[in-house]
C-alpha cells in the first residue's frame, strides 16, 4: 500500500519548539516555506487574520530556534501576526478552528498555551508587559530571556514610548523586535545594513564599546563625546539614533525574510546585555502575491481559495452600518465644511474610506493614539469645529481620561461614532463591545443614543452632529436590518422614545439593535415594546406610563447588565418611587468569548429563543 506524500515533510518534526530546535538551521528556510503554506491552507478553510502573519513566518521560526521557550518569553503586539506561532507551538492540529466557538483563540492567549505569554487584543503593550518580565526574570536570577516583537502601527500608540522610555532608564535585559512591514519607519534594506546588523550585535564589537566605556568611566567629558560619536557614526547607516537617546542598543534594519541572518543576530543580540532593539524589515502578505499587493484588504479575510488567487466578493447583503455611518458623515461634510472627522487608523473598520478621499482636508488619521484622538477632537471642538471621532467601543476604553476631563467637564461638541457596540463575534473578548453604556452613563453632560435601525441610525448621528454637546451614539457590527429611509435627516427629540406595541401584563424597554429580536417576543407573547432610543437622558415619562400600567418590565440591551440601560431603569424607577419586578437582559458579569455572533447570542440567551424563556423563568417560572 502507497504512503501518501506529506505537504509539510520539516514542519511534520517541528510540532514544537523543541523539535524545531533539533533541525538544522540549513533546514530552516524549508521549514519557513511550509509554514507559510500551511498558514495559508488553515486560513482558507478558517477564515481570520492572514496578511500580518505572512509577514512574521521567519521571523517565528528564528525566535522559537534561538530562544528557549516557553523558557524564554516572547510577547506578541496586537496578536494579528501570531498565528505562525500558534502553528510552531504544539496548536497545528486546531489552527483551523482559531476564532470559531470553542475553537482557538484569535490572539495568543496564555489560558490556551504556556507558549503565550500575555493576553493581547488591544495595540502598543508588548514593551510594558516584557519589561515586566524582564524585571521579574532580573530578580529570579535564572538568565530567562524577555523578547517583544511590535509592528511599527503599534509604535504610533503613546504607550510604546512610555515603556521605551522606562525600560531605556531601568536598563533591564530584554529585546525590542520592530517589525517594519514597509508602513512607516524605514525604506532601505541592503547588503550594507544586513552586515552592520550582524558586525553590531557581535562579540567583538561589543566588546570593543564596553571596554572603551570602562576606559574612559573616570573622564566624563571624553566619554561623552565618544558616546555622541558612537551615535553619529551608527546614524550614517542606521536610523536608530531615538531610541539610542532612550537608552536601547539599536540594531538594523535587517532582513526580516532571511531566515538565517535573523538566526545569526538572534544568537548575538541574545547575549547582550541591558536593553537592545532589533530592527526587521518584513513584508505584509508575504509569499502570496494578492496579500502582498492589497495587504490591508486582506488583513482578515472570509474562507477562500487559494488558487484563484483572488479575495472571495463579499456576499450582497443590507448596508453595515459602519457604511450608513460613512455615507452620513459625507452627506453632512457636504453642507457643511467646518466638520472635522477623527479616527484612531480605522479608517476601513468605520466606513470612512470614501470620506478620507473626498474631504481630505476636514479627515484626520491620529494612528493607534486613541488618547490623543479623543483629546484632538476637544481641542477641534473648542475652537468651533463641530468634531466626530469614529472609534470601536472597546478602543474608547483607552481614552477614557479624555472623555471625561477634555471633552465632557468642558462640555465640547464631540460626536463619538461608537463602532462595534455589543456583541463583535470572532474577535472575542478584548474586542467585544460590551462596557460602553455602563462607562459612558455615569459622565455628566453625555447624551448616549442606541439606534434600532440604519434609519434611527442616521437620525441620532444627525442629532448628536447638531446637540453642540458631548454625545455618543453605539451601533453594532455587521449589516442594518433593510429599515428604508431617504438621504433626508431627522433631528430627533432628545431623550424621547417611542411606543411600537400595547400588550398585557408585561413591557419590554428595548436599547439599541436587538430590536427585531424584542418585536418577535412581544409579538407572540401579546407584550408592550418600546423602543427607548436615548440611555441618558432616559424618557421618564414613558417609563412611568409603563411601570404604572403594567405588572412588571423587562429591559434588553447588548451592554453589561452591570451599569447598563437597564441598571438605568431601576435607578429610574427608584427615584418614582415605583416598586415593580424589573427583569434585565443583557450581557452577563464575564468576558464574553469567541465564537459567531449568533451563537454567542444564543448562548447568552439574547436571541428570541433566549429572551422568551428567560421572560417564562422570571415571571412565570
Amino acid at each position: 500500500m502507497s504512503q501518501t506524500k506529506s505537504d509539510f515533510p520539516l514542519l511534520d518534526c517541528a510540532h514544537s519548539p523543541q523539535e524545531l530546535r533539533q533541525l538544522s538551521s540549513e533546514q530552516l528556510p524549508q521549514v519557513a516555506d511550509e509554514l507559510r503554506a500551511c498558514l495559508l491552507s488553515s486560513v482558507s478553510q478558517s477564515s481570520g487574520h492572514f496578511a500580518s502573519g505572512l509577514g512574521t513566518v521567519e521571523l517565528t521560526v528564528a525566535l522559537h530556534y534561538v530562544y528557549n521557550t516557553p523558557f524564554d518569553k516572547i510577547v506578541w503586539d496586537v496578536g494579528h501576526q501570531a498565528y505562525p506561532h500558534k502553528i510552531l507551538t504544539e496548536r497545528r492540529a486546531q489552527i483551523t478552528t482559531i476564532r470559531q466557538k470553542d475553537g482557538l483563540h484569535p490572539f495568543p492567549w496564555p489560558p490556551e498555551s504556556e507558549y503565550d505569554t500575555f493576553a493581547v487584543g488591544h495595540s502598543s503593550t508588548s514593551i510594558s508587559a516584557a519589561l515586566a518580565m524582564a524585571i521579574a526574570a532580573d530578580k529570579e536570577g535564572k538568565e530567562r530571556k524577555t523578547v517583544a516583537v511590535i509592528g511599527d502601527g503599534a509604535l504610533t500608540g503613546g504607550m510604546a514610548f512610555e515603556a521605551l522610555n522606562h525600560a531605556g532608564d531601568l536598563h533591564k535585559d530584554m529585546l525590542v523586535i520592530i517589525n517594519d512591514n514597509e508602513m512607516s519607519i524605514s525604506e532601505n534594506v541592503g547588503a550594507l545594513n544586513n552586515h552592520m546588523a550582524r558586525l553590531m550585535s557581535g562579540q567583538l564589537y561589543t566588546s570593543i564599546r564596553e571596554s572603551g566605556k570602562k576606559v574612559l568611566q573616570g573622564l566624563p567629558t571624553i566619554k561623552e563625546m565618544a558616546r555622541r560619536t558612537e551615535e553619529h557614526l551608527k546614524g550614517m547607516v542606521v536610523p536608530g539614533t531615538l531610541f539610542e537617546e532612550l537608552g536601547f542598543n539599536y540594531i538594523g534594519p535587517i532582513d526580516g525574510h532571511d531566515v538565517n541572518g535573523l538566526v545569526d543576530t538572534l544568537r548575538n543580540m541574545r547575549q547582550l546585555k541591558g536593553p537592545q532593539i532589533l530592527h526587521v524589515m518584513t513584508k505584509k502578505g508575504k509569499g502570496y502575491a494578492p496579500a502582498e499587493a492589497d495587504p490591508i484588504g486582506w488583513h482578515a479575510v472570509p474562507k477562500f481559495n487559494p488558487s484563484e488567487m483572488k479575495k472571495p466578493a463579499a456576499a450582497k447583503s443590507l448596508p453595515t452600518y459602519s457604511q450608513v455611518f460613512g455615507q452620513w458623515l459625507c452627506d453632512v461634510a457636504e453642507k457643511d465644511p467646518k466638520l472635522m472627522a477623527i479616527t484612531p487608523a480605522m479608517r476601513e473598520g468605520s466606513g470612512m474610506v470614501e470620506f478620507s478621499r473626498r474631504f481630505p482636508t476636514q479627515y484626520f488619521d491620529a494612528a493607534i493614539a486613541e488618547q490623543h484622538a479623543v483629546a484632538l477632537g476637544a481641542g477641534m471642538a473648542s475652537c468651533g469645529y463641530p468634531t466626530v471621532v469614529a472609534i470601536y467601543s472597546t478602543f474608547l476604553q483607552r481614552g477614557y481620561d479624555q472623555l471625561i476631563h477634555d471633552v465632557a467637564l468642558q462640555e465640547l461638541p464631540v460626536l463619538f461614532a461608537i463602532d462595534r457596540a455589543g456583541i463583535v463575534g470572532e474577535d472575542g473578548p478584548t474586542h467585544q463591545g460590551a462596557f460602553d453604556i455602563s462607562y459612558l452613563r455615569c459622565i455628566p453632560n453625555m447624551t448616549i443614543m442606541t439606534p434600532s435601525d440604519e434609519k434611527e441610525c442616521r437620525n441620532m448621528l444627525y442629532t448628536g452632529y447638531k446637540l453642540g454637546k458631548p454625545a455618543a451614539v453605539r451601533y453594532p457590527r455587521g449589516s442594518g436590518t433593510g429599515a428604508s429611509h431617504s438621504d433626508d435627516m431627522e433631528e430627533l427629540t432628545v431623550g424621547k422614545g417611542r411606543l411600537l406595541r400595547e400588550g398585557n401584563d408585561y413591557a419590554i424597554l428595548n436599547f439599541g439593535h436587538l430590536l427585531s429580536k424584542a418585536q418577535t417576543v412581544a409579538d407572540k407573547l401579546d407584550l408592550s415594546l418600546a423602543d427607548m432610543r436615548f440611555v441618558k437622558p432616559l424618557d421618564l415619562e414613558l417609563i412611568e406610563s409603563l411601570a404604572r400600567s403594567h405588572k412588571g418590565l423587562i429591559t434588553i440591551e447588548e451592554n453589561a447588565i452591570a451599569g447598563g440601560a437597564g441598571s438605568a431603569v431601576l435607578e429610574a424607577l427608584q427615584q418614582l418611587g415605583i416598586n415593580l419586578p424589573v427583569l434585565t437582559i443583557g450581557l452577563p458579569d464575564e468576558f464574553i468569548k469567541h465564537g459567531a455572533t449568533n451563537l454567542v447570542q444564543a448562548e447568552l440567551q439574547i436571541d428570541e429563543a433566549g429572551i422568551e424563556q428567560r421572560i417564562h423563568n422570571y415571571f412565570k417560572g
